[in-house]
Parts: structure tokens; sequence; C-alpha cells
């Protein structure tokens, strides 16, 4: 008499343990640097979100008042202080990169080199220019404010050292991100994607990923902006 043996099916939680630990669901077809960079994002939100409970923290537990956003980082024009004036351009400009970022991976996608170059450039620029309006923030507040890590002479003291740890973690973000995104546009200009030459920043051969792999950084580091925005110049 034959004997049949049945085959045990697992249930929903070993398979989907299964699908994990295989890939075959989770990151099938899906390029190991783009999977790397979201990997990296996670870890940078936890960062960032440590950084700005602790801001939170350290304004809600002092003793000492707190400087008026609208009073410290207003900017003289022809005599008459505006506040926030300098943050809000500020703020323009890095929303303004995202939109061209957009455009960037956008004829990345049609494999349009010449204007997936020009948009990626122009990104690299705004986002230069938000460092270097960042850069004028920062002597303003160091050379006529007085603020520093250690002091601040509008209220609390701790006022200057988180200021300055927070927007130049995220300024030295956005200064890396300029540098590849140059990078990423040379190699653009130069076809790199379209000959699948080897090197660094490279992919598939007719595959501009890397494009849209910045993209992914760009919109993070512009996301963690609004953040900061409304923790630092808002509240």
């Amino acid at each position: 008499m034959a004997q049949t043996t049945e085959t045990k099916q697992p249930d929903r939680w070993e398979g989907m343990a299964d699908d994990w630990r295989s890939d075959q669901r989770t990151f099938k077809n899906v390029p190991w640097g783009k999977a790397m960079m979201w990997i990296f994002l996670v870890s940078d939100t936890f960062v960032f979100s440590c950084f700005l409970i602790a801001y939170m923290t350290v304004r809600l537990s002092t003793t000492d008042p707190w400087p008026y956003p609208s009073e410290i980082f207003a900017l003289s024009i022809f005599g008459t202080p505006i506040p926030l004036i300098l943050i809000a351009i500020m703020t323009f400009i890095l929303i303004t990169s995202s939109g061209t970022m957009v455009l960037a991976v956008n004829y990345g996608y049609r494999r349009n080199r010449f204007m997936t170059a020009i948009f990626l450039v122009i990104t690299a620029i705004l986002g230069a220019s938000f460092v270097g309006m960042q850069a004028f923030e920062w002597t303003k507040l160091i050379v006529e404010e007085g603020v520093r890590p250690w002091s601040n002479p509008f209220g609390a003291a701790q006022f200057g050292s988180i200021f300055f740890m927070i927007t130049g973690f995220h300024g030295f973000h956005v200064s890396i991100g300029v540098i590849f995104l140059f990078i990423v546009a040379r190699k653009v200009l130069r076809g790199d994607y379209d000959t699948g030459r080897r090197g660094f920043f490279t992919s598939r051969k007719g595959n501009y990923e890397s494009v849209e792999i910045m993209g992914l950084y760009w919109h993070f580091v512009d996301l963690v902006w609004v953040f900061i925005f409304a923790f630092f110049y808002l509240w």
C-alpha cells in the first residue's frame, strides 16, 4: 500500500520570514544602491529625531529665557530690521532645489543626458547658495550678536550649543549632497550611464538610477530642514 506524505505548509508569519530571508519579495529587482540609501536615510532620521527631541527637552526644561527668533534672526535692510527674512529666503531656495531635483530625475528616466545634467547642476548651485547663506547667518550670530556654543547674550546659554550642532549637522549634509550632485552631473554629461563606464557612482548600462538615488538623499535633506525651520525659527 502506497504511503503519501503531506508537506507542511508554513503559516503566514513563517512565510513572511522566509520571503525576507531569501529576498524574494522585499528586495527583488531593487538596485542595491537604492536599498542602501533607504537604510541610510532611516538611520539618519533617527539621528535628527534625537537632536530635535533633545532641543525640545532643553528648551522646555531651562529656567533661563529662550531667545525670540524674530529678534535674533532679524536682518536689517536699509536700516529696517526684517524678522526671519534670511531664513525665509534659505527655505525658499532649498524647496526650489527639490523641484529642480525632481526634474533631473524625470529627465534621467527619459535618458535625456543634457537636461539631466543641467538640472543636477542647478540643484547643486541652489544647495551651495543655501550653505553660503547659512555661513553668513553663523557669522552674523557669532561676530555681531556674540552667540557662542557655550554662551548666549540673549538668554539661555544652551541655545548656542544646540543651534550650532543641529544646523551645522544639516549644513554638512547639504554640503556633501552638493559635492555628489556635481560628481553625478559630470558623469551624466560624460555619458557614463549610457555606456556603462566603470567607476564610482555608476549603474547598469542605460540606467540613470544613480540620479534617482541622489534625489532620495536630496529630498530627505530638504524635508529635515522643514522640521528644523519649524522648531528653531517658528516656535
